[in-house]
């Protein structure tokens, strides 16, 4: 019972260190990086659709995106779904492809990111918390049904901290390699 707690919560833990991972990869930093745009949404037709399902994403050269969509007609559409991005990225087109140049981040714009970073790093520490509450209190159920003992309740919720404490560990690494690489010049 403890066992599947705690395998749940890995599970969920593990899910929560992910989404951070790939939420931190949108973010600039001095070089282009299709992930910077892929999950843009651009409203296609009336849905919003995620840019990497209308076209393809490439990087020719190291401060430039080139996205040539697959459909012709929704380069106007992507353009404006760039514009409207809190990138900062600016689009040229040619009618055909989309061009992308990632300018150089300023000392500013740097500080500003990283701090970004930091708060996005807090919100996956939050997940991870709630995750944690959540399966204390189930765990403190099972003790109150009768289910599991006092000293078993004592030892799971000394595992869960540990489980805790590795992906809250993960989350920081991560955050602390974006930062670095959002402040290298």
């Amino acid at each position: 019972m403890i066992a599947d707690a705690l395998k749940e919560a890995g599970t969920r833990m593990n899910k929560a260190v992910e989404k951070l991972r790939e939420d931190l990869m949108t973010i600039r930093t001095g070089r282009a990086s299709p992930a910077l745009v892929e999950r843009l949404r651009v409203d296609y037709y009336g849905a919003a659709t995620p840019l990497n399902q209308l076209a393809a994403i490439s990087v020719p050269e190291p401060r430039l995106l080139v996205i040539r969509p697959w459909d012709p007609t929704a380069v106007g559409e992507i353009e404006k779904a760039i514009l409207k991005s809190e990138l900062g990225l600016t689009p040229s087109n040619d009618g055909g492809i989309i061009r992308l140049p990632i300018p150089r981040l300023t000392e500013e714009r740097r500080q500003e990111l990283s701090k970004v970073v930091g708060r996005r790093v807090e919100e996956g520490h939050i997940a991870v918390r709630n995750i944690r509450r959540d399966i204390q209190d189930d765990l403190r159920a099972f003790e109150k049904e009768k289910l599991i003992t006092e000293d078993e309740l004592h030892d799971g919720r000394k595992k869960l901290q540990e489980l805790h404490d590795k992906y809250i560990a993960q989350m920081d690494e991560i955050g602390k390699a974006k930062q670095q690489e959002i402040l290298e010049v």
